[in-house]
């Protein structure tokens, strides 16, 4: 049974996400501040986080930056904030997916299944690819890149592990919206290119310097290197 943290002052709303997430045969722990909860997390493991943007104690953006110190499961933020960089620096910290409130039960659901799949698909995979300078290890979910270990979140994975099954193919925003989340996100939204600049920035990549990603302007991205045999 897959736990999910909820990580939100409102009582309200997580005692309705509690009762509507283990009707859906999931476990459910609940802390109304984000200081235990990230106590908790230092200790047990979890396999998804709903973490609220607007708490008193921490806001939610600086709860997911200590998370991201020590810990890349997976976390959907929650908010009732509708400005959009929230959601971009969000998912420039490293979140997986956002959720604004008020939102459908269902979408939710569909959401935390799509993400629970994900990281389910990639820790199946028992291949290690390897690029020069760069060792992709699809079963520990492990990036080594000249020789350092890479933390990546688990859209960032999924992203890059895309692009290495596509190589050297010209990947479109469509397609990346349709392969990345199992729900679409809309097309024109900035997330797909935050993701992949985030997943650049990670891999040492700058405007000037490619060495996996290369940008089709007008278009969408192509992975580049040469794979070894």
């Amino acid at each position: 049974m897959p736990t999910i943290l909820i990580i939100d002052d409102d009582a309200e709303m997580t005692g309705l996400l509690s009762e509507f997430l283990t009707d859906h045969k999931y476990s459910v722990q609940i802390y109304h501040n984000p200081l235990e909860a990230l106590e908790f997390l230092q200790k047990n493991s979890v396999d998804l986080v709903l973490l609220d943007i607007m708490m008193p104690e921490m806001d939610g953006l600086n709860v997911l930056r200590k998370i991201r110190e020590h810990s890349e499961v997976p976390v959907m933020m929650l908010t009732a904030k509708g400005d959009v960089s929230d959601k971009v620096v969000g998912l420039e910290l490293g979140a997986d997916d956002y959720l604004p409130k008020p939102f459908e039960p269902q979408e939710l659901i569909a959401r935390v299944q799509s993400i629970l799949r994900r990281v389910k698909f990639s820790n199946s995979m028992v291949d290690v690819v390897e690029f020069n300078d760069l060792i992709v290890d699809k079963v520990k979910e492990e990036v080594v890149l000249d020789g350092e270990v890479v933390h990546l979140s688990t859209s960032e994975f999924e992203a890059l592990t895309l692009f290495i099954d596509n190589n050297n193919e010209v990947l479109d925003r469509e397609f990346l919206v349709e392969n990345l989340r199992g729900i679409q996100w809309q097309t024109f939204d900035r997330s797909v290119d935050v993701l992949v600049s985030r997943l650049r920035n990670k891999l040492g990549e700058t405007p000037n310097k490619t060495r996996f990603l290369k940008t089709i302007h007008g278009v969408g991205y192509k992975f580049v290197a040469k794979q070894k045999k």
